[in-house]
């Protein structure tokens, strides 16, 4: 029985104010979904990776992946109209396979380590789903029109990172059960009554969403 990996690779990134999509914006010497999918290769899982694309970005995903000769990396297939689709495309495009477990990843997460890798998928043997997160620290409010009006609790709150794995059939099924879209697939997991346990995150593993996230990057690279 094999892991698989899912990188969801198919948004536009709008929000960063690039000419491309950010998963392949450079990052040193190499862009950003490279990196990412060799984070993934540098691990002994022994099942396909797979990156779902948007269907334009065919040309910059084979520009990105150039040379990569690891035969666990598959061809890549097209996502959906959101991220819930584009994740169900890439488990539809895996369930010949019949992976035992699954890891879906944003591409936009670079810095992920194998120790969180590696926690994420020892949580699969006893739990249906795991995901990796940070606990919420700093003293939380709600505010209206840029004015502090409640504190929030913050007992108990988690800051959700990818990986986020699953036992494969326990998340195709709810996905293939899922009519919405979803924040994430801890979401359409807990939906579908799925067990989903909390591994430690960490901080370099944050998302590249802005242009300062991306000068981080870089900076981390020195």
């Amino acid at each position: 029985m094999t892991d698989a990996v899912i990188i969801v690779a198919a948004g536009r990134g709008h929000r960063l104010g690039a000419e491309m999509p950010k998963q392949y914006l450079p990052l040193g010497d190499r862009c950003v979904l490279r990196r990412t999918i060799e984070a993934f290769l540098a691990t002994d899982i022994d099942g396909p990776v797979l990156c779902v694309i948007h269907p334009d970005d065919r040309t910059l995903y084979d520009e990105a992946v150039a040379g990569l000769g690891d035969p666990r990396l598959v061809a890549p297939v097209s996502g959906g109209a959101n991220r819930a689709a584009s994740v169900r495309a890439g488990l539809e495009a895996l369930a010949e396979r019949q992976p035992a477990k699954v890891l879906i990843h944003d591409a936009a997460r670079p810095f992920i380590s194998v120790n969180v890798i590696s926690a994420v998928r020892t949580a699969l043997d006893t739990a249906d789903g795991a995901f990796a997160a940070l606990p919420v620290v700093d003293a939380l409010w709600r505010a209206e029109d840029g004015l502090a009006i409640d504190p929030v609790p913050r007992a108990g709150l988690w800051r959700a990172q990818t990986p986020q794995g699953f036992r494969f059939e326990a998340i195709l099924s709810a996905h293939r059960a899922s009519d919405a879209e979803a924040a994430d697939d801890v979401a359409v997991a807990r939906a579908a009554g799925l067990t989903v346990q909390v591994v430690p995150g960490d901080e370099a593993n944050f998302k590249i969403t802005s242009a300062a996230d991306l000068e981080r990057g870089r900076a981390l690279l020195g």
